[in-house]
């Protein structure tokens, strides 16, 4: 009886042939520049790593973010540096 050991992105099983596959081709080993240069990400957003930063919200302020954003096309993230990028500029 073949053993479950999970299943991949699209569903399907991952079988005994799919482990031994990769067992193989990580006992050969894999070109590490390749791997950098696949390697994906966030694209950067200025000269640095970005921090993530965490605040809480009234469910009214959450209410007007989430209007703004989905008005605006854009994510909750960039309505929240554009209006920190707005109140920065003004002090």
């Amino acid at each position: 009886m073949p053993r479950d050991h999970g299943k991949l992105n699209d569903g399907s099983a991952i079988t005994d042939e799919i482990v031994e596959k990769l067992a193989d081709e990580a006992e050969r080993g894999y070109d590490v520049d390749d791997i950098k240069r696949r390697r994906s990400g966030r694209p950067a957003m200025g000269s640095g790593p970005a921090s993530v930063e965490s605040v809480r919200l009234d469910p009214e302020l959450k209410k007007k973010l989430l209007l703004r954003a989905s008005r605006d096309g854009v994510s909750v993230s960039e309505v929240i540096r554009e209006a920190l990028r707005s109140y920065v500029r003004a002090s």
